[in-house]
């Protein structure tokens, strides 16, 4: 499989170099630098020679393309640059080269030492940063020298967006996977990620889906972001068609499939179904929608925002009312049984003094008015 993808790399990395119509010396100077730290370029950048034919068709080949030599004294370098029209194809070449160097040196992983995301290798590193896809060379194993050239060369080159793309985001466990992952930007074929795997061969993207490839070490998955619904549907339906003929025939298939939102998700080689669907579990779809002019929603997003504000200000209040009521239940409460304490603590002592029951014993047969003729009831009442 190793050298079906090679061939595959090197054919594709081919396709990349063509087609660079009406590129001139001049065009090429911004992309190099006179003077990158102690290194001087040698004479001008030189665009390509020579043209190779496209293996991905429907792949839009750089924008510019060109060398350059440049020397400190005693150590030579050569820089090459590939420039597309936009960083997520130059992230692909990337991904793709590094997945080559993989056949010898399978440690290798993409860091962020580099550029926005890249590699090295020996006497070589390999970046993207921006829009530009940047190889650099030492003729000798310069590593440590290659590798200071790298990080000042990428200085002066524009960072683009900066980022991977959203979709590599989208894989289980992203942030280790990312490391080894491939993708392909508006690809019309995956066949050659897994030569074996002949269901991917159905797949029709148009040249209108991007995909990414990562073996997590539980299983190899395999997530096709369609730019458009419908793609989604019609290799949806054929996947799953050419999946049950390939079980029916006993040939290859993936151990788990699923469609997520607009993207199919495939797993291969994992030691059994569970583990393919928690591998798919993990591939979230997010679509994030913008308008090249005013939204045309506008309109409902302020209403939506009011209502939510306005219920959120309503039920703060029922909140605060609700916390003020159990705090008035709460303190009358008290106070009550405060009052109700008091009141038996009296009643108490009454009881302790009294041999009336606690009640008030009026002693009438003890008034006389020799002790107070002023309290006694006079005739007629």
């Amino acid at each position: 499989m190793s050298w079906l993808k090679t061939v595959a790399l090197i054919v594709f990395m081919a396709s990349l170099s063509p087609c660079v119509s009406g590129q001139s010396t001049a065009d090429l100077l911004p992309l190099f630098p006179a003077h990158v730290g102690s290194f001087q370029r040698i004479g001008k950048p030189k665009p390509p020679l020579v043209a190779a034919p496209n293996y991905f068709e429907s792949v839009d080949p750089p924008t510019l393309e060109g060398t350059a030599e440049y020397s400190s004294g005693k150590d030579k370098l050569r820089v090459q640059i590939k420039r597309f029209h936009q960083d997520a194809q130059a992230y692909s070449a990337v991904t793709l080269l590094a997945d080559n160097v993989r056949s010898r040196k399978s440690d290798l992983e993409l860091t962020t030492d580099f550029g926005t995301v890249g590699f090295s290798d020996s006497n070589e590193v390999d970046f993207f940063k921006g829009a530009q896809l940047v190889v650099i060379f030492a003729p000798t194993n310069k590593s440590a020298a290659v590798r200071d050239f790298a990080r000042a060369f990428s200085e002066g080159l524009d960072k683009g967006e900066g980022e991977i793309p959203p979709l590599v985001k989208h894989l289980p466990n992203w942030e280790e996977n990312q490391k080894r992952a491939i993708f392909l930007s508006r690809f019309p074929t995956v066949q050659f990620i897994a030569p074996n795997q002949t269901v991917l061969g159905v797949l029709d993207t148009g040249g209108d889906a991007d995909a990414v490839f990562a073996d997590t070490g539980s299983g190899k998955v395999l997530v096709v972001e369609y730019h458009t619904p419908q793609l989604a549907k019609d290799n949806d339906g054929r996947i799953f068609a050419k999946i049950h003929e390939l079980w029916k025939l006993g040939q290859p298939a993936p151990i788990g499939y699923r469609r997520v939102g607009n993207y199919s998700v495939f797993v291969f080689d994992a030691p059994d179904e569970a583990t393919a669907k928690q591998l798919i579990d993990q591939v979230k779809y997010e679509q994030v929608v913008q308008w090249l002019g005013d939204n045309p929603n506008i309109l409902k997003e302020a209403e939506r925002r009011y209502v939510e504000t306005t219920l959120g200000v309503f039920i703060a209040v029922l909140k605060a009312s609700g916390f003020a009521l159990v705090a008035c239940l709460g303190l009358g409460g008290l106070i009550g049984a405060l009052l109700f304490s008091r009141r038996r603590a009296r009643q108490t002592a009454l009881e302790a003094y009294s041999d009336a029951g606690g009640m008030l014993r009026l002693n009438l047969d003890q008034m006389t008015p020799q002790t107070d003729p002023a309290r006694l009831l006079g005739p007629g009442h």
